[in-house]
């Protein structure tokens, strides 16, 4: 009978101990999900406006394939909008060249005067953004301008980091800058491998008025360093508004694999488009 008693009450204390455990890892449960459930809004259940430089997100990305396969060739006449839409596809695109070659001029003519004086200007470094809306997709473009000095170079890792399209910049009328490309492809290429580059030649404007065996050479040597760089090439005007918005409806076209009707032009003495 003792025996009995003894075990009776020790089983009755192992019971008593599981109970206790259980009451205890009940309780610890219920404050780690309390706990959780008040740091989740603040990490993952919240919604906050999309920063300008945000990599584009694959789920984006499709709504806005989607939205724009019809209309990749109205970018230009799009409507502005706050920058404020659910579904928001942010792009970043760095210009690179040398000074005085016309990279803000071609800038502030594709964004626009009054977006310029919203633009953040930093020693060497120029940003402006342009918010498009097609078709209830929002495109938020930012577009980072690095000086042309030497002293500036050291912008060139922020402005090519996450950059969709990188746009090496000349001067038609000065082939000089044309040669400095290849530093400037060499220097971007170490901190961004996977943008679209595009080589533009500015000025045209100035560059029709040479002789038209110096524009011939002129584009014969762009042409080459295009195909080295496996970039695609186009003469442009700020001035004249010559192919400035065409360049943007091809990075919108080649970002999302869209259809695009831009042309290829090879005539010497006009704009050049070679892709």
């Amino acid at each position: 009978m003792k025996h009995q008693l003894i075990d009776r009450e020790y089983s009755l204390r192992i019971q008593l101990l599981r109970w206790a455990r259980h009451v205890s890892l009940s309780i610890y449960k219920r404050f780690f999900r309390v706990l959780w459930s008040r740091i989740c809004p603040c990490s993952c259940g919240a919604r906050y406006r999309r920063l300008l430089v945000e990599v584009s997100e694959p789920r984006a990305a499709g709504i806005l394939s989607a939205n724009l396969h019809a209309d990749i060739n109205a970018l230009p006449g799009c409507m502005h909008t706050d920058a404020s839409s659910d579904e928001m596809v942010s792009l970043k695109v760095s210009l690179l060249g040398d000074c005085h070659v016309g990279k803000t001029s071609f800038m502030i003519k594709y964004v626009g005067e009054e977006e310029e004086k919203k633009g953040m200007e930093m020693s060497g470094l120029n940003l402006m953004d342009k918010v498009l809306m097609v078709r209830g997709a929002t495109i938020a473009l930012t577009i980072w301008d690095v000086a042309g000095d030497k002293d500036c170079v050291d912008h060139v890792p922020l402005a090519c980091k996450d950059a969709v399209a990188i746009l090496y910049m000349f001067d038609l009328t000065s082939r000089c800058t044309l040669s400095n490309v290849k530093d400037w492809y060499i220097r971007a290429r170490k901190w961004n491998k996977t943008a679209i580059p595009i080589l533009i030649g500015l000025k045209f404007d100035d560059f029709s008025q040479l002789p038209l065996d110096m524009q011939w050479t002129i584009t014969t040597e762009a042409r080459t360093y295009a195909r080295a760089m496996k970039a695609a090439l186009f003469f442009s005007s700020a001035t004249h508004n010559i192919n400035v918005n065409k360049i943007f409806k091809f990075i919108m076209a080649r970002c999302f694999n869209l259809p695009s009707t831009i042309k290829r032009n090879l005539n010497v003495g006009e704009p050049i488009i070679d892709f």
